[in-house]
């Protein structure tokens, strides 16, 4: 992706089911959870650089002793930091000389922080809220009670913030902060009071002993009814996991599966993450015993190590996040690394047009780094043009053909370049200064001498583009100066046209440039009435209840099709002094449907939302336009 935006978060979590003794004496360390926490977390980086937290709890130790350690960071280097100061105790005992307690793992979980059955860590891209280390997941609520204790991070954006407050505040709570993190935490929370208060009150008409009635509550505390009671109004998407002091965790995930979640589980461990590849990866794993969780169920593990995959909340269909295939996720899982090629491979008509099926003199590559999946694919696409063509060509010149003829139409092949390299430590200079524009021209290297000035086409294919900032300002730029013919811009990504509130940093409509295109070409058309009227329509449902909420936004695109809209863009993204011609082109709905079958989440496109909060998002979103408020809609 161009234009850098920030999105989904991570998770991970490891529950070991055997005592530390096991694991030492299988693998030669007790610190086999925290060294597979490492692994999982380091992988998943890509969800998150704007701050790593980790906690872990340690099962049945005796009063006194601390059984839940947290550790968090906001540095440059989030997940490096936590895991030096996890470390600093190992560290100093082997300094120390002091091996014998350092490789004692009963001694180790008596003493030393991190030693526990059960870890949950997080990476964190902060799209609302601050970057303060109070931001940073996980979020910790303690109490006495250990089965009132609770520890929680998550990948999730909620709608309906406004609304959830207000519950809370109606059960005579005072949260101490307005956003989805804090709701979620106090939401949950009173969940898990209540049902640790109907349970003691239970026992205790049982005549059980206090101390008793603990271990009771522990041993059949209803999950699944906690998580029921809590999420029965929340609007969004969400993958959240949860520690309960007594030892029981979940991982829940949105009824919608908008946001992804994979687990593990052998007799050895229980594991879940974001993504599936760092799974398999952390574990040597196969990607077919590695599991999806279900959209609207929570993976529950009690204390025992019972594990249990059960629905909490469920919906008529699923809308996974396609954008999750397209860019977020890490692209070495087998189905996404296969739906990018197929994403590119299918651009192939529309791209072969626009060169006039020159390939011979058309040039082909990618930028970003991201993108180079959906190169793959296009290169695919375009060898089988190629081969079709040839083929096409030597039965019609078959009466005429000579041995340098035919070597001469089989060895055409499509031109393939590695054009554009990201200067690294130029991306990091500009951004310490991001008023200096005539440096962002040079975030990128060129190859000269790869291009035939003003006879040859440069196709570049990018896997999405939002804000398309970068590439006026930059790619355009620099590949215009290998004076190319035409330049041709493909998206493996239709055009971006509605807000995300979901998780992904794209909540302001006037961001978009596939937005700002078709609010120009209204304006040139002499169609400026329709903003009016979508005006007036946002307005007056403006406090509906969400469920009645209608997007109305969608007439704002109705009056073109999408290649104006990409050819307004096309203009939009070339300065007066590119002397190239300059082309855009988006993939299809239909196609991103084709590519990713199973993955449906399209809202960003089509302002299809899976929930009514999004409505009420998009509704927000185009009032703020109108109105000129620079900030997001939920």
């Amino acid at each position: 992706m161009s234009d850098a935006i920030k999105h989904e978060c991570g998770i991970a979590m490891v529950r070991l089911l055997k005592p530390l003794s096991y694991y030492k004496e299988k693998y030669g360390t007790w610190r086999y959870g925290i060294n597979k926490m490492y692994i999982l977390m380091e992988k998943q980086h890509n969800r998150g650089q704007d701050g790593a937290g980790l906690v872990s709890l340690k099962i049945d130790l005796p009063p006194g002793k601390q059984y839940i350690n947290r550790v968090r960071s906001n540095s440059n280097a989030p997940i490096i930091d936590i895991f030096k100061e996890i470390n600093a105790p190992y560290i100093e005992l082997q300094n120390n000389g002091n091996l014998t307690n350092l490789e004692n793992p009963e001694w180790a979980k008596q003493n030393l922080k991190f030693s526990g059955e059960l870890f949950l860590g997080h990476l964190r891209y902060g799209t609302f809220g601050g970057n303060d280390i109070e931001h940073v997941h996980p979020l910790l609520r303690e109490n006495n009670w250990k089965t009132r204790t609770l520890a929680l991070a998550g990948n999730f954006n909620l709608t309906n913030v406004d609304e959830l407050i207000n519950k809370l505040i109606e059960l005579g709570q005072h949260p101490k902060d307005y956003s989805d993190t804090v709701t979620v935490m106090e939401n949950l929370g009173h969940f898990l009071d209540h049902e640790v208060q109907r349970l003691f009150e239970y026992f205790h008409m049982e005549n059980y002993t206090n101390k008793e009635i603990t271990q009771l509550i522990a041993n059949q505390m209803d999950v699944a009814h906690i998580l029921r009671g809590a999420t029965k109004h929340w609007d969004g998407g969400y993958v959240i996991g949860g520690l309960i002091g007594h030892g029981d965790a979940f991982v829940l995930r949105d009824e919608n599966g908008i946001r992804p979640a994979f687990w593990y589980q052998d007799d050895e461990v229980v594991v879940v993450a974001s993504e599936r590849p760092v799974i398999q990866t952390a574990f040597n794993l196969p990607a077919t015993v590695v599991h999806e969780l279900t959209p609207g169920h929570a993976l529950i593990i009690k204390k025992n190590g019972e594990t249990t995959e059960t629905p909490i909340k469920t919906s008529e269909k699923t809308n996974s996040c396609s954008f999750e295939r397209i860019y977020f996720s890490r692209g070495s899982d087998v189905d996404i690394y296969n739906e990018r090629k197929k994403l590119g491979e299918l651009l192939i008509p529309e791209i072969t047009q626009a060169i006039d099926e020159d390939l011979n003199h058309s040039v082909f590559s990618y930028i970003p780094n991201t993108a180079e999946t959906a190169f793959l694919g296009m290169v695919k696409g375009l060898e089988d043009f190629s081969a079709l063509k040839k083929a096409e060509q030597l039965i019609r010149e078959k009466d005429n053909l000579t041995t340098e003829k035919v070597t001469q139409i089989i060895n055409t092949r499509p031109r393939v370049e590695k054009i554009a390299i990201k200067d690294a430590k130029m991306r990091t200079f500009i951004s310490q200064d991001n008023q200096r524009d005539d440096l962002v021209g040079h975030v990128y290297d060129i190859t000269y001498g790869c291009i035939t000035p003003h006879k040859d086409n440069l196709v570049v294919i990018d896997d999405s583009i939002v804000r398309g900032t970068t590439l006026r300002e930059s790619i355009i730029n620099i590949l215009d100066r290998l004076e190319p013919k035409k330049i041709i811009i493909v998206s493996s990504a239709p055009q971006i046209r509605y807000p995300d509130c979901y998780g992904i940093d794209m909540a302001r409509l006037d961001d978009l440039i596939a937005f700002r295109a078709a609010i120009e070409l209204l304006h040139e058309t002499n169609q400026s009435h329709i903003i009016d009227e979508v005006e007036a329509l946002c307005r007056a449902q403006e406090h509906l209840p969400k469920e009645d909420i209608v997007n109305h936004v969608k007439k704002i695109y109705e009056p073109f099709t999408a290649h104006e809209l990409s050819d307004k863009i096309g203009k939009m993204l070339t300065l007066p002094h590119i002397k190239s011609e300059v082309k855009i082109i988006f993939q299809s709905i239909e196609n991103l449907h084709k590519a990713i079958p199973k993955h449906n989440g399209d809202w960003y496109f089509t302002g299809n939302y899976p929930t009514p909060g999004g409505n009420r998002v998009v509704n927000r979103a185009f009032l703020n336009f109108i109105d000129h408020k620079k900030e997001r809609a939920y």
